[in-house]
């Protein structure tokens, strides 16, 4: 009995050290990127672009955080905040595509086809930050997505070495938030092993500056 006794004890060190290591990993994640998260309305112009990340889009429909974020990216993209979109997402199967959606949705609310670039690989948080450094030669960056990411996407941008801040796309309440709330604690964790040994995205390629026209990252014959 003693011994069962001690080796409950010893998992439940070992599990509160875990414990302690993932949350604390999580609090300097978000600690470090407190100070760049910024209120819609105290936002200044001067960034290369503003970068939506994508989320969830199926048959040609965006979902309400996608949507979300797009919004509050034309709405800042309006307010003369940086003079180009970046839509990074994932369209890594033909059946699946973020990216053309978010264009289509941008284009469909005013936005020039030339300012809306697409970023098709954009397959994680990490891999979006790297491929905007040094595929589209992204210097400062206005990044938007719903607060839970932000923290995250921001610590990855400012750890690659970009200029970056962050808005938040919190428009309305969302189903599964406890989840993704949870889920992100690990993410978090994630990346600041990404961050560090930096693996190499899935894809680069050639460059594409963002200030050229975003119609370079067009894959279909209209938009």
């Amino acid at each position: 009995m003693k011994k069962v006794l001690k080796m409950l004890l010893i998992l439940c060190l070992i599990a509160a050290v875990c414990g302690g290591l993932l949350l604390g990993g999580s609090a300097f994640v978000k600690a470090k990127a407190r100070p760049y998260i910024l209120d819609p309305d105290a936002v200044e112009s001067g960034y290369d672009c503003i970068l939506v990340l994508g989320c969830g889009a199926r048959g040609g429909v965006a979902s309400p955080m996608l949507t979300d974020r797009l919004l509050r990216g034309i709405e800042l993209y309006e307010a003369g905040v940086a003079p180009k979109l970046l839509m990074s997402g994932d369209h890594g199967q033909k059946e699946y595509d973020e990216v053309n959606v978010m264009k289509d949705f941008a284009i469909e609310h005013g936005v020039p086809s030339g300012d809306v670039f697409m970023d098709h690989a954009g397959f994680s948080t990490y891999e979006s930050m790297v491929r905007a450094q040094q595929v589209f030669q992204v210097q400062r960056v206005l990044i938007v997505t719903q607060g839970y990411h932000l923290p995250r996407a921001v610590y990855d941008a400012r750890r690659l070495g970009l200029e970056a801040d962050g808005v938040a796309a919190d428009l309305r309440a969302y189903a599964g938030q406890t989840y993704r709330d949870l889920r992100e604690v690990l993410a978090r964790d994630k990346d600041i092993l990404w961050t560090t040994f930096r693996p190499a995205p899935t894809y680069l390629g050639e460059a594409i500056p963002i200030s050229g026209d975003g119609d370079q990252t067009n894959d279909r014959a209209s938009v």
